[in-house]
């Protein structure tokens, strides 16, 4: 599908400036919702785990982290045994939101990918007072892993009143998350989900 093929060239653009530049990836469907065996939630094949991958070849540590308001079910099957790829998601509370069976805070990981699976689900109508200690927490668990490179499933169905998230961030709010990823001075790849 040409979302892959998107993926794809923007993990080899991220390595062929060698970091120094963010890279966007903007593409449809989305993908952090396919896992390694089937397409679910309107993602087809697994974007964000695909351009993962690919960095791998360059930077064997990697952190992804999730912002969109449903939880990245498939990113985190597919890495869920390892622990060269830390995944971490900020989502709504999965009992009331979809994927509904994944994404609860004892989610941790197994086998040598135990501890590396970090999920932060929020309550229905949280804004950025309730938010911004998820993200905090998020980043420091990303610090104490120091990867090499940062993926960001940038989804933005976080904000205040889409009909398809329950959370409620402003557009100012956006720009905090952005400098905070900054703040990281990883080679970062965003993905739009």
């Amino acid at each position: 599908s040409s979302a892959v093929e998107t993926a794809a060239t923007a993990a080899q653009a991220l390595i062929d400036c060698n970091g120094r530049e963010a890279v966007y990836a903007l593409m449809r469907p989305s993908g952090h919702h396919a896992m390694s065996d089937m397409g679910q939630g309107g993602c087809l094949l697994a974007n964000t785990a695909i351009a993962t991958q690919r960095l791998t070849h360059r930077w064997p540590n990697i952190a992804v982290l999730d912002i969109d308001v449903h939880h990245g079910n498939g990113t985190q099957q597919i890495f869920y045994g390892r622990d060269d790829v830390l995944t971490v998601s900020i989502h709504g509370n999965p009992e009331v939101l979809f994927p509904f069976v994944s994404g609860y805070a004892d989610e941790r990981g197994s086998d040598a990918g135990e501890g590396y699976n970090l999920n932060i689900p929020l309550a229905a109508g949280t804004e950025m007072a309730g938010y911004r200690p998820a993200f905090e927490r998020a980043l420091q668990r990303i610090q104490d892993f120091a990867p090499d490179a940062i993926v960001i499933a940038a989804g933005y169905d976080t904000f205040r009143g889409d009909p398809f998230g329950n959370l409620s961030l402003d557009t100012p709010d956006y720009a905090v998350l952005g400098q905070g990823i900054a703040s990281l001075k990883l080679p970062t790849l965003f993905m739009q989900e």
